[in-house]
C-alpha cells in the first residue's frame, strides 16, 4: 500500500498566463504544512548525527577517490590549491544553504527554496538542475567503482575483463560494476530511510579511517621536492583543476534533501552542512598534499586508481593497496546510497508540486519510502553508469551543481529584503558579501568548464523546458490555487520560532 501527499484539485478556469504563472512563489506556510508526516508519510527519524553523516557521506571522498587522478595533470603540484578554491566556493554556497534550511526547512533542497522565493519558472530550473547533479553524479562516482574494484582482483591475480569494467566511451562495452553500485543502493533506500542512515554511518567512519591510513602511509615517502614547480601549468591550470574538483564537494545539500525525515530540522539542518563542510574540506587538502608529497605530480597523467598506485609502489605489498581498494569501495557505495537518497527526494518535492508525474510522491506504508520513485531512479542512473565515461559526467555535474548553488545564494538574498521577520535559525555570516560572493565564485568556476559541458547543459536546460511547457505547466499545484487561496496561503503569520540574532 502507498500514499500520495495531498495537492489541490486544479480548478476549472482560465490558466494563469505563462508569465505569472514563472514568478508565482510556493507559500513558505503551505511548504510547512505539507512536510508534516501525516501528509507526507515519512518517518521523522534524523538527528543531528545522521544529518552530518548524510552530508559527509553524499560528499566526502568523490574528488580524492576518483577525480584526484584527473585534475593533477591540470594544476600540477598546486593541486591543493584547487581544492582550496573549490572548497571557498563550497563554504560560500554552503553558508546560503545552511540559512535557508534553518529558515525554510522542508525536503526539496534548492528547488523548495528557489520556488519560496523566486517563483516557479526558476524553482523549474534549479529542480532541473538538480535532477542532472544528482543523477549524474551518482553515476560518476559509481563509475569509480570498476577502476577500483579491478586493483581489488588485480591483487588476488584476477584480472577482470576490460569489456565489462569500462563504459564504451573507456574502451569498454558495458560497465557492470558500476551498475551493481547503484543497483545494491537503491535495495538499500527501498528497505527504510533509518535503515539506510545507520548504513551510510558506518561507511562513513570506515571511509575516513581509510584516508587517514593512506595519509599516514604517504608521509613516509614525502618528499617536498615534489611541489616544486608549484604553477606548472600556470594559474590557467588551478582554475581549470578547481572547477572539475568543486564536482567533489557536491553533496553537502543532501542534508537538505531530508528535511521531512529530520527530528528538529531548523536547529539540526544549518549545523550538519556547516560540520560537514569543515570536515570535508580539511580531509581534501590533507590528503592531496601527501599524495603530491609522495610522488611527483606528472605521475599521477593516466592513472585511473591514483591512491592505490601510491601506496603500492611506497610499500610494495599487495595487502595495502587490496586494503585501500576495499575502503575506495565502500566511500563509493556511501555516495551513491546517500546521493541517490537525495534524488528520490528532490522527485518528492516536484511530485507534491505537480511538477513531475505522482508516481514519484508516492510513499509505502510498509518502508516509509518512494519505493517506485526509488525503482525508477535507480534503473535509470544505473544504465547511465554503465554507460557514460567519467570525465564527461563529472563535468556535467559540476556546471548543474554551479547553477544551482549560485540560485540559493540569490534566495537568501531575496528572503531578507522580502521576510525580514521570518525565523532564522542560522544568519549567513557578513551579509550581504557572503552570498554575493557566493554568486560571483559559482560563476567563475562555471566560466573555467569547456564548451562541451556548456553545450551538453543547453541542451538539458531545452529538454527541460520542453517537459516543463509539456507537463509542468499543465499540472503545478500552485498556479491551481484562486487569486483569493493564493492571497490568503501567502499572507504572512505571527513567528512561532524565535529568530537568531544576525551575527553578520
Amino acid at each position: 500500500m502507498t500514499t500520495t501527499p495531498t495537492r489541490p484539485d486544479r480548478r476549472s478556469r482560465p490558466g494563469l498566463p505563462l508569465g505569472s504563472q514563472l514568478v508565482r512563489r510556493k507559500p513558505l506556510h503551505q511548504m510547512a504544512r505539507e512536510s508534516e508526516t501525516a501528509s507526507t508519510g515519512l518517518i521523522r527519524s534524523f538527528g543531528l548525527l545522521q544529518l552530518t553523516m548524510i552530508s559527509v557521506g553524499a560528499t566526502l571522498g568523490t574528488g580524492i577517490f576518483v577525480v584526484l587522478g584527473d585534475s593533477v595533470p591540470l594544476a600540477g603540484p598546486a593541486v591543493w590549491i584547487s581544492f582550496v578554491i573549490a572548497g571557498v566556493a563550497a563554504m560560500l554556497s554552503a553558508l546560503s544553504y545552511a540559512e535557508m534550511a534553518g529558515a525554510v526547512p522542508v525536503s526539496g533542497s534548492s528547488y523548495s527554496y528557489t520556488y519560496a522565493t523566486m517563483g516557479e519558472g526558476l524553482a523549474w530550473i534549479c529542480g532541473w538542475c538538480l535532477l542532472l547533479e544528482y543523477a549524474v553524479s551518482v553515476a560518476a562516482i559509481a563509475v569509480g567503482a570498476g577502476e577500483y574494484l579491478t586493483e581489488m582482483a588485480t591483487a588476488f591475480g584476477v584480472t577482470l575483463p576490460e569489456a565489462f569494467v569500462q563504459p564504451p566511451g573507456d574502451g569498454g562495452v558495458f560497465n557492470v560494476p558500476a551498475v551493481a553500485v547503484v543497483l545494491l543502493a537503491t535495495v538499500v533506500l527501498i528497505r527504510g530511510s533509518r535503515e539506510s542512515a545507520w548504513v551510510n554511518t558506518v561507511l562513513v567512519v570506515l571511509k575516513i579511517a581509510v584516508l587517514l591510513f593512506f595519509v599516514a602511509v604517504a608521509f613516509t615517502a614525502f618528499d617536498s621536492r615534489n611541489f616544486a614547480p608549484l604553477l606548472p601549468m600556470g594559474t590557467a591550470g588551478v582554475t581549470a583543476a578547481a572547477s572539475r574538483l568543486f564536482f567533489s564537494y557536491i553533496g553537502f545539500d543532501a542534508a537538505s534533501t531530508a528535511g521531512d525525515e529530520a527530528r528538529d530540522p531548523q536547529r539540526d539542518l544549518p549545523r550538519a552542512i556547516i560540520l560537514s563542510m569543515a570536515l570535508i574540506t580539511s580531509l581534501y587538502i590533507l590528503v592531496a598534499v601527501a599524495a603530491i608529497g609522495a610522488r611527483p605530480w606528472h605521475w599521477f597523467d593516466g592513472q585511473e586508481a591514483a591512491l592505490v598506485g601510491v601506496l603500492q609502489e611506497i610499500t610494495g605489498r599487495p595487502w595495502v593497496s587490496l586494503v585501500f581498494a576495499t575502503g575506495a569501495v565502500v566511500a563509493i557505495v556511501s555516495i551513491v546510497l546517500v546521493v541517490l537518497y537525495g534524488q528520490t527526494r528532490i522527485l518528492m518535492a516536484m511530485s507534491r508540486d505537480g511538477l513531475v508525474p505522482p508516481v514519484f510522491g508516492r510513499v509505502s506504508a510498509r518502508t516509509g519510502t518512494p519505493v517506485a520513485n526509488t525503482l525508477i531512479t535507480g534503473g535509470v542512473i544505473a544504465t547511465t553508469a554503465g554507460l557514460v565515461p567519467l570525465g564527461e559526467l563529472a563535468d556535467a555535474t559540476s556546471i548543474g551543481t554551479l547553477f544551482a548553488f549560485s540560485l540559493v545564494s540569490l534566495a537568501v538574498i531575496h528572503l531578507r529584503r522580502t521576510r525580514p521577520d521570518l525565523p532564522r535559525t542560522f544568519r549567513v555570516p557578513f551579509y550581504p558579501v557572503t552570498p554575493i560572493l557566493a554568486v560571483l565564485m559559482c560563476a567563475f568556476l562555471m566560466l573555467n568548464l569547456g564548451g562541451s559541458t556548456w553545450v551538453v547543459f543547453a541542451l538539458w536546460m531545452a529538454v527541460g523546458a520542453g517537459v516543463y511547457l509539456g507537463y509542468g505547466r499543465r499540472h503545478s499545484a500552485v498556479a491551481a490555487l484562486t487569486d483569493r487561496e493564493y492571497a490568503e496561503a501567502s499572507a504572512p503569520v505571527t513567528p512561532t520560532h524565535e529568530t537568531v540574532k544576525d551575527t553578520a
